[in-house]
């Protein structure tokens, strides 16, 4: 069965990184209780890549910032759908859906997302 996966790239304030982990531990565990496989959060390491526009780039990185890459893995697109609609009920996230924009640890108009097919899995 081929799996299905939901991507994110944006960016975080460094100073705002421990505010961002507990956000992202939070969501993490609520996916994977809905049925999720598989729940990354990935802090930029070694982004002064020399080939292509690089992620910094593409989702405009500011001096003090870094970015964070992170994915679902779902059974399929159908799986995701049913698990997200689990995620968007769940009371734990309540709170952090209705927080203002100013207040978010990252910045949600540069963030970068989409549902991705597996085209190779090794």
């Amino acid at each position: 069965m081929a799996r299905y996966v939901d991507g994110y790239l944006l960016p975080v304030p460094r100073k705002k990184l421990g505010a961002y982990r507990r956000m992202a531990g939070l969501a993490g565990r609520v996916w994977r209780d809905c049925g999720a496989l598989e729940y990354f959060e990935c802090v930029g390491d070694d982004l002064a890549v020399k080939m292509g526009p690089g992620f910094p780039k593409t989702i405009k990185l500011k001096r003090g910032e870094t970015a964070i890459f992170s994915w679902i893995q779902f059974k399929s697109r159908k799986h995701r759908d049913r698990v997200n609609a689990r995620v968007m009920k769940d009371p734990r996230l309540q709170k952090m859906m209705q927080m203002d924009s100013k207040d978010m640890p990252f910045d949600c108009k540069r963030m970068a997302f989409g549902g991705f097919k597996v085209l190779v899995e090794a």
